[in-house]
């Protein structure tokens, strides 16, 4: 299996459903897929193994696409190939000196 940077975001006990829920976040290459995750656990169950928890639930919601998540992609600005550099100056000077545009 391969390893995944993953992130744990705001991690909460729920006391009303008795489950520990977090915001989970899987990044593969440029792409970050968020999940909503909950495990049934009593409140004296340690952070660390929450957290494994979390993160196991999160890895299998992420491996079939299945369920609730996010997919966010990094964007990258296109590049603009064979256009030269926008001169203000230079397009201004044009304006001024198109027919029927002089103040007299």
């Amino acid at each position: 299996m391969q390893t995944k940077p993953i992130q744990l975001s705001d991690v909460i006990y729920n006391a009303a459903n008795q489950s520990f829920e977090a915001l989970v976040t899987v990044y593969e290459d440029d792409v970050s897929s968020k999940y909503p995750c909950a495990i049934n656990a009593p409140i004296t169950m340690s952070f660390e193994d929450a957290a494994a928890g979390l993160k196991t639930q999160a890895l299998r919601r992420h491996t079939p696409r299945a369920g609730t998540y996010s997919h966010t992609v990094r964007y990258v600005p296109p590049q603009r190939a064979g256009r030269p550099a926008f001169d203000p100056v230079r397009w201004l000077e044009s304006i001024v000196h198109l027919p029927g545009r002089r103040a007299d």
